[in-house]
């Protein structure tokens, strides 16, 4: 073995014990940010959006060690989540895909799962061309935001075919709203178009009865995590050919260009929270959602697939040597710290996050073949 790849098995090691520590820590109530001192969590009673990677990360510690223990305290916590079946919210496919996915064939998790994807269906409208953003979390209700589309989009797609071409429908209308002053995206026709050279995104818009979808202030044009999420959703789309037959003609073509698009502008391996405050906090949970999304693409055939390989593995890396908490380190082992919450309000700006561990621990456990990406 290598000696990055042997640093990459140790890096699995810590943050899978973390994940323990963090267990015992929080009992049952679910981490959201820990203070980058001393590992001491932040934790809400319900779980809020960030609900289902707290589960989701206990279903990979199951997979990871057999325990059947483990695999009981998974469970308990994704039975949790019911609660949020019923909100008026898109993060419910952050909440009971990633709270679910991990956990193979559990028959709960599997049947929680079905019940989340009939009720977002429910909740697509067909007039807007997707599932509103919704109040649960409180603000307007009316919005498209780029975080609403990772996981609505595989969620939906297990809905049947009112549920795949629902999931297309939701994917490509985000496109045309958060991408839509890009020639190479805006014409879901187009035969792969030329990629520009930069990606304006928008990553939230509020619907207007008399003026129509607007930008919002917030997230920022720059926001890191935007371009990540998006780049999640379209390669869980590539990998599913019921989403290409549901969605518009050439909608492969129109994906792969997005793909092109969303990956000519990753520059950093771990990117700054605000492309327009390089000097600003960076945010090691876009950077590992970025190499979750690489490590989807890199099953995709085609010629992108090996290059999407290395730069998965190079995040990793990354993340691993400079960014993860060591023994000796006068911090609990296995914490990705450098995670940025909010950089505009000051909110957790260097913090461990509960989805950066979420996605850093999916990454490393596909590499050493604990879970199958293409799946989760």
């Amino acid at each position: 073995m290598s000696a990055a790849g042997a640093g990459l098995g140790r890096a699995l090691e810590a943050v899978m014990e973390r994940v323990a520590v963090t267990a015992a820590a929080v009992g049952p109530r679910f981490p959201l940010y820990a203070q980058p001192e001393d590992g001491r969590w932040k934790t809400t009673g319900r779980g809020s959006w960030t609900g289902g990677f707290w589960a989701g990360l206990l279903w990979l510690r199951a997979r990871y060690t057999g325990d059947e223990a483990d695999r009981r305290a998974a469970a308990a916590c994704t039975a949790r989540l019911e609660p949020w079946v019923a909100a008026d919210t898109a993060t419910r496919g952050l909440i009971f895909w990633y709270g679910t996915a991990p956990a193979g064939d559990d028959a709960g998790a599997a049947a929680l799962r079905a019940r989340a994807a009939r009720a977002v269906l429910s909740a697509h409208d067909r007039e807007l061309g997707l599932v509103p953003w919704g109040d649960a979390l409180g603000g307007p209700r009316l919005l498209a935001r780029v975080d609403g589309v990772p996981g609505t989009v595989p969620l939906l797609a297990g809905a049947g075919p009112q549920g795949a071409a629902a999931a297309a429908g939701h994917l490509h209308r985000h496109l045309d709203l958060c991408l839509g002053a890009n020639p190479a995206v805006s014409t879901p026709a187009a035969p792969n178009p030329a990629v520009p050279t930069a990606a304006a995104l928008t990553p939230a818009l509020r619907f207007d009865a008399g003026t129509g979808w607007q930008p919002c202030a917030d997230p920022p044009p720059g926001w890191s995590r935007g371009r990540a999420w998006l780049l999640l959703a379209v390669a869980d789309a590539l990998l599913r050919p019921d989403l290409a037959a549901a969605g518009p003609a050439r909608t492969a073509d129109r994906l792969d260009a997005v793909a092109e698009l969303l990956l000519a502008q990753e520059e950093f391996l771990v990117p700054a929270a605000d492309s327009a405050r390089p000097d600003g906090p960076v945010d090691t949970s876009a950077a590992a959602i970025t190499a979750v999304a690489l490590l989807k693409l890199a099953r995709v055939p085609g010629p992108r697939a090996a290059q999407c390989a290395y730069r998965a593995e190079a995040i990793l890396g990354r993340l691993a040597a400079n960014h993860v908490s060591g023994p000796g380190s006068g911090r609990p082992p296995g914490m990705l710290l450098d995670g940025c919450y909010d950089a505009d309000k000051g909110l957790a700006v260097r913090h461990e996050l509960v989805w950066g561990d979420f996605f850093l621990t999916l990454g490393l456990a596909a590499l050493h073949d604990v879970v199958d990406i293409t799946r989760v």
